[in-house]
């Protein structure tokens, strides 16, 4: 986990005008066990029958959140995961139906956020719970900010990480991340290669932001990583949760 995520390097090639690639991660660290319930571990089954993953988030016993850049043929949501060797703690649930945002841009990928639908309910315990959303945009950018995941944890890793990961980010004022409607971070830590759809969580303990894509802008300069900004899409997710929940 954390670091460049290798699967939209030609999309921000074309998006970020500059060099994409990734740097060996110094600063994360395992999260405390089941210290963040609402994160859930997505199988992505592929035409072919291959297997990739993404993270995603629970929002209620009926809707898990990710990113619309996760596209698969189908899907499993594994709740409850610390360990993913530990099958015995994890819940394995099915998605029914999946919602990606209407005005996903795969050039760009603006707008990059999804709804699935679970096939059953989400059975809540101390290990799988809910996470609250982020209201209004204020304009201000949130503090103390964390991304978990089960993603690479070195650019030459060929496997996922088996326990979850978690690094701090701190946000940073971008104009054009602002116009796109996401929140950025810069350096040598963020996400990585699977931790696509995983939440940004801030210091209030609620979703700010859905991991999206991450690049170089300037052959020079830092990583950039971006982050679907929820505030922008409340609306959105609050009507496409009510309306399709009653499907």
């Amino acid at each position: 986990m954390f670091i460049h995520c290798e699967l939209v390097i030609l999309i921000l090639a074309m998006t970020l005008d500059g060099q994409v690639h990734a740097g060996k991660i110094h600063a994360d660290h395992e999260a405390v066990p089941h210290s963040r319930p609402y994160m859930v571990l997505l199988e992505l089954h592929m035409e072919g029958g291959s297997k990739g993953h993404c993270g995603g988030f629970l929002l209620n016993e009926d809707f898990v959140m990710t990113a619309a850049h996760c596209q698969a043929k189908s899907y499993t949501a594994l709740l409850g995961v610390h360990n993913v060797h530990r099958n015995n703690e994890i819940q394995h649930i099915s998605v029914k139906d999946i919602f990606p945002h209407k005005y996903f841009n795969t050039s760009d990928y603006q707008n990059d956020i999804m709804l699935l639908k679970l096939s059953s309910k989400a059975t809540f315990s101390k290990n799988v719970r809910p996470i609250p959303l982020a209201g209004k945009d204020d304009g201000s950018l949130p503090k103390s900010c964390i991304v978990s995941g089960w993603g690479k944890t070195d650019k030459n890793g060929k496997y996922m990480s088996a326990v979850l990961m978690e690094v701090n980010v701190t946000l940073i004022k971008n104009e054009k991340c602002a116009a796109d409607k996401f929140y950025c971070s810069e350096g040598k830590t963020g996400p990585a290669e699977g931790d696509g759809g995983v939440p940004l969580v801030c210091n209030d303990g609620k979703a700010y932001g859905v991991v999206s894509t991450s690049g170089n802008p300037n052959s020079d300069g830092p990583i950039i990583y971006r982050y679907t900004k929820i505030p922008k899409y409340r609306k959105w997710i609050d009507f496409n949760m009510e309306n399709c929940g009653k499907l």
